[in-house]
């Protein structure tokens, strides 16, 4: 007898010795390891047998769903110990493991013998080796890894083995005999085995690796899916109309919507302008109606016609036949009281709790919650009303929100939007996302990490440095609650054979035609000047009531600063909207200038009388629903255009003769204005006349043959009006086109004789083959090539007919830019090439900055609601920006390309943390290859090609994917897929995604490996040749030592000695490896 302690005496040594040529070998252990077969290589090939009994079911199927549960996981462990165990990582990260398994698979189609336990009983585990006249029992022998045999430490304190020979090893033997040759209980695995092995050395697809990486780090995902979270496919819903209409990415958008609707309660669809978004809601709402629930559609006026055509019983609804039936609202109507909706619900009487799923569209306008309207009380505001009546009360409400522009520039304004899905309660979710931190802390520290970015010089301000700064909490809320794809994303990432790509983009042309050509005329710079000097107190009444008077008119819920704070809001709003009618046209520029002229006179009148001894009452302007049509539709939006209740105003409490001289000041300032501006006639406007210009030398020589249409966008009704009244003649007699007018205020116009110009009828006879003309309209022969149009028609209308975009004036939302150009620049556009015209304003960008002190502002341009989350009077200093210095930085970056909302500066695209395209699509490979990915072993790879439109960003090298084994250890708040990570290192060694980053390198891996279902036989074989099989990876084995350098440097807490405790330096060993598990790697070539 001899013991092992398997340190200093260890078992590998003794059978060295003891299996000699001839020799039987005989084995009933719980699992096999290649690499036991790897250190006894030698011996074993030289015996004559070598009979393996699995003493737990291994290869065996299951019996029953029960027997599944209780011993699947179990089972799959002791199979895929073939490859070899937790405690053989270092084996396996040597790289080998290919040339390791050929060789033992080779050798056990000649030697070895493989049957499995059936039954529950256990039994001793042990090995034999006899050769006739000796027996030798090697007693326990627990698996037959290396850590059995002695070559590696495994997780026990203690590893003696015992050996015993004859005559007490017969018994032993006799045990196994009886045992081997019991029909019953045993099964014949030896082919199952041999199969298993095989899939180690045999050639892999690349798309196999990339699902295997996703299923490694996502298969969680997979076991958390329960048909009550899934889409129930018996409701129908993939047979609609509409579920046929989407593209392959819409149906994994919609798809992963409901997950989250049913996990979460609600979801954020974020996906780029020109995406889709409305098709993909409709499909969830599909879904939700079929299981019979109630759903309301919450949108823009602008946007209800298409909402209202798709649940119509109409010839121009492509959807007819799903029979929608959701309710519509505008945003607006949760300001009413009364009234009806756009479906003919009385407001008064509508169940507002009986919805069980919201639908918000352009859900930004939401953004800023409780803030908006409620500091001094006041009356509740949208947002407000909308959690009151429609979310919190009443049956459970699921809220989808959609908008390309989620955040603008505060994370709180996701906050908000998703609060609505909690219905304010934060427990609600807290207990639902896998977070350290509360949802409340969590936006709190993410906005606190973006205000400190904000203030890096520009180098330093990069993406890519705001992701490293943030939380992994933050990505989880993301990922768990939000679905945000960009173009970039979609064309690189999905097969757009179906889809079609999107035009190329020529260079913006830029025009900065002066006022006039008229001599000596007025110019930019000096009207902004002018601009500058009013006072426009006539908006802030409440400054110069007598602060004992005060009291009189303010509600009992409303306090001083609030009041003061909104007069402010509406003045501020004035003193923008100037600028921007300005830049828009002479024509809209001087109505505005003498309609607030008109006004400051009257209320100068009216205190002149006052003084002369007439009454002192004044009404005071409470809010601009009266003026809404001098605005444009972002500043529309705001809640000073929601109807307050007039105020009277008894000048006997006022300080009249401060604010007198104010107003005063400003009717010289706008008379001396209007008499130098009214002297620009149509004839004379240059900028009228480079339209006209621009619009003829499009039709002469088009971009694409045959196409003359061209679009034209302005933020202003009036400009609108103006450009129709003297772009249609010239069009008509000089060009032989129709033009057409759509502008929110007024009905549509057109110079097609007796031509109802309804929106949608103008936009299909505009765009006929996109929106399918010949069907809806199949009478109409006439097309319209010019549409002069507002931003009503600047979301959610595909006119790709068109291949010219000319803004004529620069909106100072940059988002309505990149809507406007959105229109033309679609997927799946006829056009090959698209332009985008634009016209500036005539003033040096560094004349904003000089004129920089004259208006005071926030930088929350684009919310121009003066009552946000602190209070104007008291803004603090990081956020405030005066409003020229913001308009010119951004003009100067609008400038230079055409930009994708994701690209402008200081914008934050959460595109960049979801991970949902990931699951779904692994999600939708599980179901179609079922057991495909389960019982892949560790340690495979595949030989990919990298994509020619690639090469310029992915340099040949590796994407590894490892697991940490001490789950313990967990460094979540910066890796969002810890225990796995995922790390593309090119040939050179260079590390070129961060390892806390996954997202960048998985995008990679999909795209150089997805639509690959075979091995690439050219590229195997180089690969073959290079490495001679797979017995000389030592160049690999380097390239994951960079790869675990780089994630070992940034976990500081690891203990150093780890790292070196394997093997010495040039050894071909690589170091720290027993820390991290090789999952797969992609050899991108």
């Amino acid at each position: 007898m001899e013991i092992f302690n398997n340190t200093t005496n260890v078992v590998k040594d003794d059978l060295q010795k003891t299996i000699r040529s001839g020799s039987k070998v005989s084995i009933a252990a719980a699992c096999f390891s290649i690499y036991a077969f790897q250190e006894l290589k030698e011996q074993l090939e030289s015996c004559e047998e070598l009979r393996f009994l699995f003493t737990s079911p291994t290869f065996v199927a299951e019996k029953t769903p029960k027997e599944r549960r209780e011993f699947y996981i179990p089972r799959l462990q002791r199979e895929k110990s073939l490859y070899g165990t937790e405690f053989e990582v270092r084996l396996r990260n040597e790289l080998k493991q290919k040339a390791v398994a050929r060789e033992c698979a080779q050798w056990m189609r000649r030697k070895a013998k493989f049957r499995s336990n059936t039954t529950r009983d256990s039994m001793n585990n042990f090995m034999l080796v006899s050769d006739g006249d000796e027996t030798y029992a090697y007693s326990p022998m627990n698996s037959f890894t290396t850590v059995d045999l002695g070559c590696e430490r495994g997780n026990n304190m203690t590893n003696i083995v015992v050996r015993v020979e004859s005559p007490e090893s017969t018994q032993f033997l006799q045990t196994f005999n009886q045992v081997w040759n019991d029909k019953e209980k045993l099964k014949d695995v030896t082919g199952e085995v041999i199969d298993m092995i095989s899939t180690v050395y045999q050639e892999n697809p690349p798309e196999i690796i990339y699902y295997m990486t996703l299923y490694n780090i996502f298969s969680e995902f997979l076991e958390d899916i329960s048909e009550d979270v899934l889409p129930n496919e018996a409701t129908g819903f993939k047979d609609s109309v509409i579920w046929n209409k989407l593209f392959n990415f819409q149906k994994d958008a919609a798809l992963g919507i409901i997950n989250k609707l049913e996990q979460y309660n609600g979801c954020i669809l974020a996906d780029s302008v020109g995406l889709g978004k409305t098709f993909t809601a409709l499909a969830v709402i599909k879904y939700y109606e079929g299981r019979n629930k109630n759903v309301l559609v919450l949108c823009p006026k602008k946007l209800s016609e298409n909402w209202m055509t798709y649940r119509g019983n109409l010839i121009n609804n492509p959807l007819a036949k799903d029979r929608f039936r959701y309710d519509v609202l505008y945003h607006t109507d949760l300001s009413r009281n009364s009234g009806n909706t756009a479906v003919g619900l009385p407001i008064d009487r509508i169940n507002w709790g009986n919805y069980d799923l919201v639908v918000i569209d352009e859900s930004h306008n939401f953004r800023n919650g409780n803030g908006t309207d409620s500091q001094g009380g006041e009356k509740e505001n949208r947002y407000m009303r909308l959690m009151n009546r429609v979310i919190k009360p009443g049956v459970k409400t699921k809220v989808l929100m959609l908008s390309a522009t989620p955040v603008n520039n505060r994370f709180y304004d996701l906050r908000n939007q998703l609060a609505l899905a909690y219905g304010g309660d934060p427990e609600e979710i807290n207990g639902k996302l896998k977070t350290k931190s509360d949802i409340d802390t969590i936006f709190r520290q993410a906005q606190a990490v973006y205000n400190t970015w904000c203030k890096l010089p520009e180098a330093q301000r990069t993406t890519d440095h705001l992701l490293a700064s943030l939380d992994y909490d933050f990505f989880e809320v993301l990922d768990s609650v939000t679905i945000a794809r960009s173009r970039k994303h979609i064309q690189t990432y999905y097969d757009v054979t179906d889809i079609g790509s999107f035009p190329k983009r020529l260079k913006p042309v830029s025009l900065r035609p002066k006022l006039t050509n008229r001599k000596a005329a007025i110019n930019y710079k000096e009207v902004i000047e002018l601009l500058t000097a009013l006072h426009l107190t006539i908006y802030t009444p409440t400054v110069y009531i007598q602060p004992s008077k005060l009291h009189k008119y303010l509600d009992e819920k409303e306090t001083e600063k609030f009041r003061m704070g909104r007069e402010i809001g509406i003045q501020r709003l004035m003193s923008i909207n100037l600028l921007k009618r300005m830049e828009s046209s002479v024509h809209s520029f001087l109505l505005t200038v003498k309609r607030i002229c008109d006004y400051l006179y009257d209320t100068s009148q009216t205190i002149e009388a006052f003084r002369n001894g007439g009454s002192g009452n004044l009404d005071e302007m409470t809010d601009l629903s009266g003026e809404a049509a001098d605005f444009d539709d972002d500043d529309q939006n705001t809640d000073f255009f929601g109807v307050g209740k007039k105020v009277r105003i008894d000048l006997r409490d006022m300080d009249y003769l401060s604010w007198k001289r104010d107003i005063d000041e400003d009717i010289g300032t706008l008379s001396l204005l209007i008499g130098m501006v009214e002297d620009i006639t149509p004839q004379y406007d240059y900028k009228l006349s480079e339209l006209l210009r621009v619009i003829r030398e499009k039709v002469e020589k088009p971009i694409n043959p045959g196409n003359k249409k061209v679009l034209i966008f302005t933020a202003f009704s009036d400009t609108a009006e103006y450009l129709y009244e003297h772009v249609s003649g010239m069009a008509k007699t000089q060009l032989g086109l129709n033009t057409a007018l759509i502008t929110g205020a007024v009905d549509g116009k057109t110079t097609i004789p007796g031509f109802k110009a309804e929106m949608n009828h103008v936009l299909t006879c505009f765009s006929p083959k996109s929106k399918d003309r010949d069907v809806l309209y199949p009478k109409d022969t006439e097309d319209i090539d010019i549409l002069i149009a507002t931003d009503c028609i600047s979301e959610g209308q595909n006119l790709q007919d068109c291949d010219y975009c000319i803004n004529y004036d620069i909106h100072w939302n940059p988002v309505r830019i990149i809507q406007r150009f959105g229109r033309i620049d679609r997927l799946g556009s006829k056009n090959s090439q698209i332009q985008l015209v634009n016209f500036w304003p005539d003033i040096a960008l560094d004349e904003y900055i000089q004129l920089e002190g004259r208006v005071k502002g926030r930088m929350a341009l684009l919310d121009a609601s003066a009552t946000g989350e602190e209070n104007v009077l008291e803004a603090k200093g990081n956020g405030e920006m005066n409003d020229l210095k913001y308009r010119r930085r951004q003009l100067q970056q609008l400038k230079s390309e055409v930009l994708d909302l994701e690209d402008i500066s200081g914008g934050i695209s959460i595109t960049d943390f979801a991970f949902d395209d990931f699951r779904v699509e692994l999600q939708r490979y599980a179901k179609e290859h079922p057991g495909a990915l389960e019982n892949s072993p560790a340690g495979l790879h595949a030989v990919a090609p990298i994509p020619d439109e690639l090469r310029s960003d992915v340099k040949p090298g590796v994407v590894f994917c490892l697991k940490q084994n001490d789950e313990g250890n967990d460094p979540r708040d910066t890796n969002p897929v810890f225990p796995y990570y995922v790390v593309y290192v090119s040939a050179d060694g260079e590390v070129m995604t961060k390892h806390t980053q996954p997202k960048p390198a998985l995008d990679i891996m999909r795209a150089v490996c997805s639509g690959h279902p075979e091995p690439i036989a050219k590229l195997c074989r180089e690969f073959n040749r290079e490495t001679r099989d797979g017995t000389r990876m030592d160049a690999y084995t380097d390239l994951l030592d960079d790869v675990v350098a780089a994630i070992t440097g940034t976990q500081q807490d690891k203990g150093i000695e780890s790292l070196f405790s394997l093997g010495e330096v040039g050894s071909g060993t690589v170091m720290g490896f027993n820390d991290y598990s090789l999952v797969c790697f992609a050899v991108l070539r």
